[in-house]
């Protein structure tokens, strides 16, 4: 029997590396697009044909006609932000109703877990781990503990579920002696759900599978970044869900030994947003410059992204625990006007190098090699014979230190600047 195949994209550093663009150019090879984590705390900027948007829900492969887009178990949705989003998309062109399937195994995002988002942040003073006070957080715990209301919900008993679980909010929101009032957006989120119940609501694990057998292919889209990895990442200050590979599994009913290729997406630079160590980070003039030319704001908070050179201890980190098999590398044109690129090789800890990411990196400094710019605009380049040997020997350094080789680079945010390489 024909056996279909499953492709995973995901983040390799702290988020933010540009998944939505490569998802939208990888959609034309695959039957269908499914996000498996994550909730509207990440936003995907995809930018063609002269117009800009912004996905925070709904899986980027939802603008490449007729391919099914499945919003998978795994995800936490919040369903007035998801009407807000859907409806701008019809707005501007975009059909949904038909290709956009929702998984009934989802969690919902209820206001109260918003409140609560709020009232956990403000308990922990400086030690605040810097949510986006989306919800997310207390909603997986919900989920975890057994408590969350699903997707599923929404069609049986649904008043009476939403009472109760709202309930057992209010409950704790009072033993924090924390003041809200969820008037208004309570009342948006209830129209939010009634707008949800319009979309095919699924068994998303049987549509997958059987997708599959049919001899079809699956594009799995991650959100966030490795480094943000409930187990994996630089714990406390992660989010709330597994962003590595594995995570596709649970978070789509995948069994594992249909996973093909695993594209691990990464900037030229890092960033991060919110608090947490992050061992390359650039407090001068440099990091400055870094933010400014790569735009680095966030899509959904627009908060500044805390930017740095590349950290390849990181990146050989993550590749080990998804197991990457071709490398996707973004924003390179931000560097292109630099004279020294430097790169990040190993880390000094307790006066000792060493080459592997350690179980706290709070306390780590970076070893740095330097590498020579290419000082060369790349934004119209179309093929990567254009590149200048500055950039091809970058390249080569990079893909002899992360022993894994680098498919596509992006030299620009259109759909249009992005070079597959032979």
């Amino acid at each position: 029997m024909n056996k279909g195949k499953v492709d995973v994209l995901l983040g390799l550093q702290w988020g933010d590396e540009g998944k939505g663009k490569v998802v939208d150019v990888l959609t034309p090879h695959y039957d269908v697009v499914a996000r498996f984590q994550g909730g509207p705390n990440a936003g995907h900027t995809l930018e063609f044909e002269g117009q800009k948007y912004v996905l925070r829900s709904i899986p980027s492969g939802i603008f490449q006609g007729g391919k099914v887009n499945i919003i998978g178990n795994g995800v936490v949705l919040a369903p007035d932000l998801f009407m807000e989003e859907a409806k701008a998309l019809e707005a501007s062109g975009h059909e949904l109703k038909s290709r956009l399937h929702i998984s009934k195994k989802a969690h919902l995002i209820m206001p109260t877990h918003r409140v609560l988002d709020a009232a956990y942040e403000a308990q922990k003073g400086k030690n605040k781990v810097g949510t986006t006070g989306k919800g997310i957080g207390p909603t997986y715990t919900d989920k975890v503990s057994r408590n969350g209301l699903r997707v599923g919900d929404i069609l049986d008993h649904f008043e009476e579920k939403y009472a109760r679980a709202k309930a057992r909010h209010e409950q704790i929101l009072k033993s924090l002696n924390f003041e809200y009032d969820i008037t208004e957006v309570e009342k948006k989120w209830l129209e939010g759900v009634e707008y949800l119940r319009q979309f095919p609501i699924v068994d998303s694990e049987h549509e997958l599978n059987n997708t599959l057998r049919e001899g079809k292919s699956v594009l799995c889209e991650g959100a966030q970044g490795t480094m943000l990895d409930v187990d994996f990442g630089s714990y406390p200050f992660v989010t709330s869900s597994n962003t590595i590979c594995a995570g596709a599994c649970t978070g789509l009913g995948i069994g594992p030994n249909k996973i093909g290729d695993v594209f691990g997406i990464m900037k030229a630079y890092c960033t991060r947003v919110g608090a947490g160590p992050f061992p390359t980070e650039l407090f001068d003039e440099t990091g400055a410059r870094i933010r400014d030319l790569g735009h680095e704001y966030g899509a959904v908070t627009g908060r500044e992204r805390r930017c740095g050179w590349i950290d390849l201890v990181a990146l050989r980190y993550s590749i080990m625990v998804n197991g990457v098999t071709q490398l996707i590398m973004m924003k390179s044109d931000v560097l292109d006007d630099f004279d020294t690129i430097k790169a990040c090789v190993a880390y000094k800890q307790k006066g000792e190098q060493i080459d592997y990411f350690p179980y706290e990196i709070d306390d780590v400094e970076p070893v740095y090699v330097e590498l020579p710019g290419w000082k060369t605009d790349m934004t119209k380049f179309t093929s990567e014979e254009q590149f200048p040997q500055a950039f091809k020997d970058y390249i080569a350094f990079l893909e002899k230190e992360l022993e894994t080789p680098i498919k596509i680079i992006s030299i620009g945010p259109d759909r249009e600047q992005t070079i597959v390489r032979k």
